[in-house]
């Protein structure tokens, strides 16, 4: 644009003064320098509106070669913008549409605001594929300059999310303001693919029902946690700092983390002290999720492991990678 706009003020230029030189210089009226100048740069090859003198020929030499060579080069630069922008546009939905065909096990976050944000950061920052649908152009800047892969499209719509990937996901996340648009879109997804974990967002916590009736997996009130996390802070300051620094600040180097028992695993069928998890990691197992949603805290040395129980444990990053990659 600034190239074309250069361009267009020199074109302008040109033509002003070749209407003022064939007016004080030629002494023509301004309808004739101004038709004289428009067929000099044209080349239509009218002929003089009257005869010129030296001076006048000399002042139609430099209008026909800046004249035709700006006017040339704005042309040519508008027809490139257009060209260039059309392929760039075309390249990129390519190219967005491969790299989301190849993806599988990804999440899918709808509506990129305030929260929406905030779970593709977290979500990118422990190295999980984000593939984000948002249909507010404002947004592009924020989103281009987090590097995650997005769509402008509405997420309401059954056609987006099967572009997005929905039958492949892991999971979806439906963030946008409207609770309405929430409910909707939870219920497209779940039609979609009855299998996906679905966390949506409620903006009011009467809504809470619907978006579960709805087939929402876990429905979040940003605002109900957001006070009540604040009442923790003024009641229980020392407990809610440990838990931030152990699943959300790598500070100290320790994070609390889980790890699923995989039908491979070798720890099926042993007991938590035969695992050797503690000895050999050194992580405190904080509790085991039982595959029938059973919760046992600060479990027993004799519990016994078996497929699909879910490990809860904290301790030294390295270390909880490790047992979730052994696991």
């Amino acid at each position: 644009m600034r190239k074309l706009r250069s361009a267009f003020y020199l074109f302008l230029l040109t033509c002003t003064s070749g209407v003022l030189a064939y007016h004080f210089i030629e002494g023509m009226s301004f309808s004739d320098a101004i038709f004289m100048t428009a067929i000099t740069i044209s080349s239509v090859g009218f002929g003089e509106v009257q005869p010129l003198s030296g001076i006048g020929r000399i002042i139609t030499i430099f209008i026909i070669v800046f004249g035709i060579t700006i006017a040339g080069y704005t042309l040519g630069t508008f027809i490139r913008m257009l060209i260039e922008g059309e392929i760039s546009e075309r390249f990129g939905r390519k190219k967005v549409a491969k790299r989301i065909s190849g993806l599988k096990n990804h999440f899918i976050v709808c509506g990129f605001g305030r929260i929406g944000k905030l779970i593709t950061k977290e979500l990118m920052k422990n190295n999980e594929k984000v593939i984000v649908l948002e249909n507010d152009t404002k947004r592009v800047p924020e989103l281009e300059a987090m590097h995650v892969t997005y769509m402008l499209l509405d997420a309401s719509d059954e056609a987006t999310l099967l572009k997005a990937g929905i039958m492949k996901a892991k999971g979806l996340v439906t963030a946008v303001m409207s609770d309405a648009d929430n409910v909707f879109i939870t219920l497209t997804a779940r039609m979609l693919h009855p299998d996906i974990y679905i966390m949506a967002r409620a903006s009011d916590a009467k809504n809470e029902k619907k978006l579960t009736s709805a087939g929402a997996d876990k429905v979040v009130s940003p605002y109900l946690i957001g006070g009540q996390r604040m009442a923790q802070m003024l009641i229980r300051p020392t407990v809610v700092d440990f838990i931030d620094i152990a699943t959300m600040d790598d500070k100290l180097g320790l994070r609390m983390e889980e790890a699923k028992i995989s039908a491979k695993s070798n720890y099926i069928g042993k007991t938590l002290v035969e695992s050797n998890l503690r000895k050999d990691f050194g992580v405190i197992i904080v509790l085991i999720k039982k595959y029938n949603g059973e919760m046992k805290f600060n479990p027993q040395p004799t519990e016994i492991l078996e497929m699909n129980d879910v490990i809860v444990m904290l301790g030294k990053i390295n270390d909880v990678e490790k047992i979730n990659a052994i696991i």
